[in-house]
């Protein structure tokens, strides 16, 4: 048995705030624990047949979030695999507890001033459109952070390369299923 194998039992749910590398991580996560990797908002986009951004102007975020809920619902059912969520996913308590219940979450979180840099270089973010991205991540944080901090894990990303992230994160996964084994 590889040292991994306890880690491919349930599906790994990343969350946190936009920008902390949920599907960065996650891709290299899934690579390195041999998982499928899914993407929230990719399979949100393909079951609507239009972007995230494209969604939100046309049908509103209250729309996108029900997508988002039936969506991760439905990959929830599926096998094991790394599962990067919508940064607002979390927020909604149906979705929450069924990652409670059917996977094991881990809160990748960062310093806000980091991720205010990494965001304002995507044009593609909805919730920042001519927006100061520091303060919609400081008020995101604080209405966000209280529903995080229900994740089985936190892992403190920093601003390290990705690598390095995911080594966090598989070491906080195995610290967590020797004290919790499922």
């Amino acid at each position: 048995m590889d040292r991994y194998e306890p880690l491919r039992h349930k599906t790994i749910a990343l969350v946190g705030l936009m920008g902390v590398g949920k599907s960065s991580v996650g891709r290299r996560l899934a690579s390195a624990l041999n998982l499928p990797f899914r993407d929230a908002d990719a399979e949100v986009e393909a079951a609507a047949g239009r972007s995230v951004p494209d969604i939100f102007a046309e049908l509103g975020e209250t729309a996108f979030r029900e997508g988002e809920r039936r969506v991760i619902a439905r990959l929830l059912d599926q096998p094991p695999h790394v599962l990067a969520t919508g940064g607002g996913a979390f927020m909604n308590p149906d979705t929450r507890q069924l990652i409670k219940l059917r996977a094991v979450s881990v809160w990748l979180k960062a310093d806000l001033d980091v991720l205010a840099r990494r965001v304002s270089r995507k044009a593609n973010r909805p919730l920042l459109l001519g927006k100061d991205p520091l303060e919609v991540l400081r008020s995101q944080a604080e209405t966000r952070y209280p529903a995080y901090g229900e994740a089985d894990l936190v892992v403190e990303t920093g601003d390290s390369a990705h690598h390095v992230t995911v080594e966090q994160v598989i070491r906080a996964l195995t610290a967590f299923l020797e004290e919790h084994p499922r």
